[in-house]
C-alpha cells in the first residue's frame, strides 16, 4: 500500500513540474499607458524677468577681524585637531531691515551648546542645539552688523558642529553653511546693511 501511495505522489509530482516548463506560449500583458508619453518641456523663464541676484560678498580678512584677544580666543591647533580655531562664516551686503538667523545641529545630536552674540553683546546666553531649527530676528542697523557663535562645549562627540541659515526679510537666503569650532571659539558671520 505504501508503495502505492509513493507511486501516485510521484507521478503527480512530475506532471506537476512538466506542466510548469512545457507553457512555451507566453503572452505578455501590454501595459496600460502607451509607451509614447507626450515629453511636457520645462518651463523657461520669461526673457524679460529680473535674473536671481547672489548677495554681494564682504572682502574681510579674517585673521584681522580675530586678532582681539578680548574678544577671540587665540588658535590652538595641534596635528590631527583642526577644530580649536575661530571660523569666518563670511560677510554679505544687504537692504534688509530685519533678518532671520536659524541654527541646529549638524551632525547626530550630543549636547551641542552655544552662545550667540550680536555687535558683541550677548543676545541668547545658552541655546542647546537640537535637530530642529531653533533662531531669532535681528533689526540690522546700517553698516556693520556682527554675530558670533560661541561653542560653550564640544558635546559627546568633538567639535561643536552646527548647521546655519540666514535669511533677508522677504525670506530669501543670504547664506546657509555650517561652523565646526572647539569649545570657546567662535564662527562668525557679518551682514552689512546698506541703506
Amino acid at each position: 500500500m505504501k508503495k502505492i501511495v509513493f507511486l501516485i505522489i510521484m507521478t503527480a509530482a512530475s506532471l506537476q513540474g512538466f506542466a510548469q516548463e512545457g507553457n512555451s506560449k507566453f503572452t505578455p500583458i501590454k501595459p496600460i499607458t502607451p509607451e509614447n508619453k507626450e515629453v511636457i518641456p520645462p518651463k523657461e523663464t520669461p526673457p524679460d524677468a529680473p535674473p536671481v541676484k547672489e548677495p554681494t560678498v564682504l572682502k574681510i580678512n579674517p585673521e584681522e577681524l580675530f586678532n582681539n584677544s578680548n574678544l577671540y580666543k587665540k588658535e590652538a591647533n595641534v596635528e590631527g585637531i583642526f577644530y580649536r580655531r575661530n571660523e569666518y562664516l563670511g560677510g554679505f551686503v544687504t537692504n534688509s531691515t530685519i533678518s532671520t538667523v536659524r541654527y541646529r545641529d549638524a551632525a547626530f545630536v550630543d549636547g551641542d551648546k552655544i552662545r550667540v552674540y550680536l555687535n558683541d553683546k550677548v543676545i541668547e546666553p545658552e541655546v542647546s542645539l537640537v535637530g530642529e531649527f531653533k533662531g531669532f530676528k535681528i533689526t540690522l542697523v546700517k553698516g556693520m552688523n556682527k554675530i558670533d557663535f560661541e561653542a560653550l562645549n564640544e558635546g559627546s562627540a568633538s567639535p561643536n558642529t552646527a548647521e546655519f541659515q540666514v535669511f533677508d526679510d522677504e525670506g530669501k537666503v543670504i547664506e546657509n553653511s555650517q561652523w565646526n569650532v572647539g569649545k570657546g571659539y567662535k564662527a562668525t558671520i557679518i551682514l552689512y546693511k546698506e541703506k
